[in-house]
């Protein structure tokens, strides 16, 4: 036994604070009290096993959602530490599972780097579950303590003897605290993927005790890559062409960060990078991001300059152009990682930018070297990304030339408000010019705008950018919002000052061509107006699919279940035939009166919001449901089409 294993123990881990506030404001610790919230304490359980798999004391972590929602983590790492800690005189388990802050990440000895909310992790988890168990396997015997409310009902006790060693935490939500309590195992499952490929040769596994296969067996899933990042990145291409066959890959330590980069390039005009810090999606980039855009650049500017490809090309080619049709996946480590704001999406740690600049660099320039074609190919499609941007600025301007101007430069379609904060008003994207009149007639009009599409709009996962600009809704859309395109560093980057609305819900018809119509404004706002879902502004409006009528009284139903409930309970002692059930195929078959109070009007009304869990797994989902290849998009269809109404 290593002398860092043999020192692992009760002084390793030190109590911080108390946690006496964190059921009393949950959102400061776990982000909010709603489904990302309730995932977030699954997902702060697993990073303790992520820990002690970066410290190479872990290679397989277990999550089993029981029947009743309640949560399973296991691993086979050290186990938490049982012996007596000097300061607190308890158990060091019952101080990492009541002390708020109190962790072995806090001792350098113990772990280098470690994702986590700091240490607040599964200390918090206990607050906010009434019930938890810990059972930790350490030195030949195996201890348990339970809790309730994050309170110990008893000191930590020894029940048994095993070879094995690892932690077994279960607990259960206290769904007087979260707003849902029911877990969602496709979110579960992504992050377990993701944790899969950032951290290869660990095996994670996710088992669902709330579901049957047809043999009878639990739903289960393995994720294990030999690969890493080079696998992540094939996983998040694998419904685009590739440009190159071959990912350039880069893995090793600069300047005391270790870096690991993959990426390649794919014949679409999408740039799509994802940046991880010690495991964390950092959404909103930072300093590594800065530090592979800056070696990219340079690196891929100074070969082009060298070959003599951009002799003939008349303007300046931009950072952007080097970026068009590249998937890319950066992760760092870093031991002591400073996040800008308290969602930790920002990394500022300003000796990362050179650490994996440096390392892109170096990568990028032996592949070129090594790979004279590839290297053609990418310059090739450079120039074309730089043509493209060159003739797409004449379409943005005269977007942002709209945009600027006062009332008169809104688009004609335009049903505005008569409000001008934007924190209370709403634009409703409606498809069709006839559901569109109705939602004007029907709406209120100090608080609502209303802006009506005609048919499908472009899809711009195939799309050049300045066909996207061209294109007529597209460039409605940009108007009324009152957004702006462009900075110096980046040309596609958004500028929401002037934002109009602060929801903007899209209202479609609830059938194929509606689901259609839905997702094509979900691809465009994914890829150009990302930030708008990711503050929480765009939102989908869920008109009902069934009226329920006997005699004058009538009742509105969203889902068949609703249905069939309601035409029971009307039918009572009444014949079948009393009972009437119109299905709305569209938007337009409702009135004004009706369409406010199902769908529009805030005291009734559903509105889904649009969040971005996992984003490269939504990339994944995006380009596979609208790009070219059709197998993969048949089978995402039929896997999830069992809530879905169909229509033929």
């Amino acid at each position: 036994m290593s002398e860092e294993k043999k020192n692992y123990g009760a002084d390793s881990i030190q109590s911080l604070e108390g946690m006496e506030h964190v059921r009393k404001r949950p959102s400061m610790y776990i982000g909010d009290v709603g489904v990302r919230g309730l995932h977030h304490l699954v997902y702060e359980v697993v990073d303790n096993s992520i820990d002690e798999a970066l410290a190479g004391y872990c290679d397989e972590i277990k999550v089993i959602i029981h029947q009743d929602n309640s949560i399973t983590v296991s691993d086979n790492g050290r186990g938490i530490p049982v012996d007596h800690h000097k300061k607190e005189g308890v158990s060091a388990l019952e101080v990492v599972m009541t002390k708020i802050g109190a962790g072995g990440k806090f001792d350098k000895d113990s772990y280098k780097v470690s994702g986590g909310l700091h240490g607040v992790g599964v200390s918090c988890v206990n607050a906010l579950s009434t019930k938890l168990r810990a059972e930790v396997y350490r030195s030949g015997k195996v201890w348990e303590q339970e809790y309730e409310i994050g309170k110990a009902l008893y000191p930590v006790r020894e029940i048994g003897d095993s070879d094995l060693t690892g932690t077994l935490v279960t607990f259960t939500p206290d769904a007087s605290i979260f707003e849902a309590t029911e877990y969602n195992y496709d979110t579960l499952s992504s992050r377990l993927r993701e944790l899969a490929f950032l951290n290869k040769g660990i095996t994670l596994t996710i088992t669902d005790e709330r579901h049957q296969d047809e043999e009878g067996n639990f739903i289960t899933e393995t994720f294990h890559s030999e690969t890493g990042l080079k696998e992540f990145v094939r996983y998040i291409d694998a419904n685009r062409e590739p440009l190159i066959e071959e990912v350039i890959y880069v893995e090793g330590e600069r300047n005391g960060v270790p870096v690991e980069v993959a990426m390649v390039y794919n014949t679409s005009f999408n740039e799509n990078l994802h940046s991880y810090v010690n495991n964390i999606n950092t959404h909103e980039g930072g300093t590594h991001l800065s530090g592979f855009r800056r070696g990219l650049t340079n690196t891929l500017k100074k070969y082009a300059d060298s070959s003599g490809m951009l002799d003939k090309l008349k303007f300046e080619i931009s950072g952007d152009d080097f970026r068009e049709g590249l998937s890319a996946v950066i992760s760092v480590k870093v031991a002591e990682p400073q996040f800008e704001g308290q969602t930790k999406t920002k990394l500022g740690n300003r000796e990362v930018t050179a650490s994996v600049s440096q390392a892109v660099s170096e990568m990028l320039a032996h592949y070129l070297e090594e790979h004279p074609n590839d290297a053609r190919k990418i310059v090739q499609k450079v120039i074309l990304a730089a043509q493209a941007r060159h003739a797409a600025r004449k379409a943005r301007e005269m977007v942002q030339r709209k945009t600027v101007m006062s009332g008169s430069g809104l688009p004609g379609k335009l049903a505005d408000c008569s409000e001008k904060d934007p924190s209370i008003c709403e634009l409703f994207l409606v498809e069709g010019d006839s559901a569109g009149g109705t939602a004007k007639q029907g709406r209120d009009r100090n608080f609502q705008a209303i802006m009506p599409l005609r048919g499908k709009i472009l899809n711009v996962e195939k799309a050049m950018q300045h066909k996207i600009f061209d294109n007529e809704e597209i460039k409605n859309i940009y108007t009324a919002l009152g957004v702006s395109l462009g900075t110096e560093e980046d040309s596609k980057a958004l500028n929401i000052d002037k934002l109009r609305y602060h929801k903007i819900v899209i209202m479609c018809d609830a059938d194929v061509d509606g689901s259609h119509i839905e997702t094509l404004i979900l691809t465009f706002l994914f890829r150009h107006m990302k930030e708008l879902i990711e503050k929480g502004y765009v939102y989908i409006a869920t008109p009902p699919l069934y009226l329920v009528k006997k005699g004058s009284k009538q009742t509105y139903a969203w889902n068949d279940q609703e249905r069939d409930a309601l035409i029971k309970d009307l039918k009572g002692s009444a014949s079948e035939s009393s009972v009437t059930v119109q299905r709305y195929k569209g938007l337009g078959e409702m009135n004004a009166e009706q369409l406010w109070d199902t769908t529009m009007n805030p005291e009734y009304r559903t509105l889904r919001r649009v969040t971005i869990e996992n984003a490269a797994e939504s990339d994944h989902i995006f380009s596979m449901l609208m790009g070219d290849d059709v197998p993969p998009r048949r089978a995402f269809i039929e896997a999830n089409a069992k809530y879905a109404n169909i229509d033929v």
